[in-house]
């Protein structure tokens, strides 16, 4: 069975790296870490709105602004325009903003590839189920009941929403994160969880969308 329970997921994912610290981005932004398995992940979203060099992310003139006719569009946005909702939940960015060659992650991290999150997942037992496994427990951002949330390994998944076209959307029930990974050339594999599922959903979805980015932290660093 893919189904873990909550004991079971805490035992499979015993510590194997080095112990979780606080890192830090260009913004000044401080990150809690938790190591699940052989993998050192960030606990909380990107806040970031700088790359590593310094230089700014771009944000559009309004927050709904059509960018659906750019070619490489690299934006951030907090969710609706309301900066309040960034300091709990992070930034949404376009996958081309992630992936820029001035880098959105400190030294020694990393926006994960698919398969870095299937490593993840394994560690759960698979993507069916055991999506509660990486939600934030109780009701302050999932809506309630929250049953199957556990954080049992400590991921603390929070439902950023996503940014689309000109809107925004899933604000409070849905977290939807980057990878690295294309799947042709404008879409790209992206990972979530849902209020109303308990399962780590695997899909592919427009590079020009804006989600929500945790880093793992490079291998043998």
């Amino acid at each position: 069975s893919h189904y873990c329970h909550p004991d079971a997921i805490s035992a499979a994912a015993t510590l194997s790296v080095p112990a979780p610290l606080p890192i830090t981005d260009i913004d000044g932004n401080t990150y809690n870490t938790v190591g699940i398995g052989t993998q050192l992940w960030m606990k909380e979203n990107l806040k970031t709105t700088k790359y590593s060099n310094g230089e700014i992310i771009g944000t559009t003139t309004t927050p709904t602004q059509d960018i659906n006719g750019e070619s490489s569009p690299k934006y951030q946005w907090a969710y609706a325009g309301n900066e309040s909702n960034a300091v709990t939940y992070g930034r949404l960015y376009t996958w081309y903003a992630v992936t820029d060659s001035r880098n959105v992650c400190p030294t020694g991290w990393h926006v994960p590839t698919t398969d870095e999150w299937t490593t993840l997942t394994n560690i759960l037992g698979g993507e069916v189920g055991t999506g509660g496994a990486l939600k934030e427990t109780g009701t302050a951002h999932w809506p309630s009941p929250n049953a199957l949330a556990t954080n049992a390994v400590g991921f603390t998944g929070l439902p950023g929403g996503y940014r689309s076209g000109t809107i925004f959307g899933a604000f409070g029930y849905g977290a939807q994160w980057w990878t690295t990974t294309e799947y042709d050339v404008t879409v790209v594999i992206y990972r979530s969880l849902s209020y109303n599922n308990n399962n780590v959903n695997r899909n592919n979805i427009g590079n020009v969308f804006g989600l929500s980015v945790r880093f793992v932290k490079n291998s043998g660093k």
